[in-house]
């Protein structure tokens, strides 16, 4: 277990009704974090809020949100905001992976839109709660080693429209994270908020379960003796989110609690850039200039 330190106040996490955003939040709330959950699922948010005011923690904010769906992103973070509270940690950790070709109601491949163009557009609309609890504010990226599986985004058919692979899919939208990350850590340098990211390593969770998908099923069976449970899969992001050794770390890509090194083509500038400006454009929203 990665050793841990002071917490922050105000935790957001995304996801955080099963696998390691469940965890994540158990373990943040149990040390005094002040949560709030946005959940797809209201009632398997109240599930998770009442186990962890059973288990002596303050009772999170929920608020309902389908990342499959801008508007949707769009109205909680409006509800986020309302709270008036601070943000210390924001931690982006929901996240899903498709058989085959799906698009969302706003029309975009799935796999990305959720993976990337949410939590893009979430941490955006949060940003003025965020710099609120500069200096030492921080937000925190699940990314993955799958990252690997594409030496680009792809831009050609970034929407997988002529071409589909599911893990080309989702190498994909966890590069774009990557990509993200690192962008969004330089736009944010000096103004006391660091931006790292993470391989939470392989884990058996709910991703793809929503639509009941086939892969979702199958790969768990296959590779049941190399999974790790979602607690030390959440190691990194707790680690990432609370402890003061990392107070100062921004840019960064971990696993297992260490700083480690990315393949070549997630440190290319010039496609994090080109990503910034397509999504931006994609979704119409522009980040606000600092």
């Amino acid at each position: 277990m990665c050793a841990l330190s002071a917490l922050p106040k105000h935790i957001v996490i995304t996801g955080p009704t099963a696998g390691i955003g469940r965890a994540a939040a158990l373990s943040l709330a149990e040390q005094g974090s002040q949560l709030t959950l946005l959940c797809r699922n209201l009632d398997k948010g109240a599930d998770v809020s009442e186990a962890i005011v059973n288990a002596g923690g303050l009772a999170p904010h929920l608020v309902q949100m389908d990342m499959a769906s801008l508007d949707s992103v769009r109205r909680a973070a409006t509800s986020v905001l309302e709270l008036g509270l601070p943000i210390d940690v924001l931690l982006n950790n929901a996240g899903l992976i498709n058989s085959h070709r799906r698009e969302t109601s706003d029309g975009f491949e799935e796999t990305l839109a959720v993976n990337h163009f949410a939590p893009f557009l979430l941490t955006g609309m949060l940003l003025p709660a965020i710099l609120k609890a500069a200096p030492g504010a921080r937000i925190v990226n699940v990314a993955s080693g799958a990252h690997s599986f594409v030496k680009n985004m792809g831009f050609d058919d970034i929407q997988l429209e002529h071409s589909y692979k599911t893990f080309e899919a989702y190498g994909r939208s966890k590069l774009a994270n990557i990509l993200f990350t690192r962008t969004l850590s330089q736009r944010l340098a000096g103004k006391g908020v660091t931006v790292n990211c993470l391989h939470p390593g392989a884990v058996a969770t709910d991703i793809g379960k929503q639509h009941g998908e086939l892969i979702a099923k199958v790969i768990p069976i296959l590779l049941k003796p190399f999974f790790r449970g979602p607690q030390k899969g959440a190691e990194t992001s707790i680690y990432l989110c609370a402890d003061e050794r990392v107070a100062g770390q921004t840019g960064g890509y971990w696993y297992n609690c260490k700083l480690t090194k990315v393949k070549p083509w997630a440190e290319d500038d010039v496609e994090a850039r080109r990503l910034w400006d397509y999504t931006q454009d994609t979704i119409g929203f522009e980040y606000p200039s600092f």
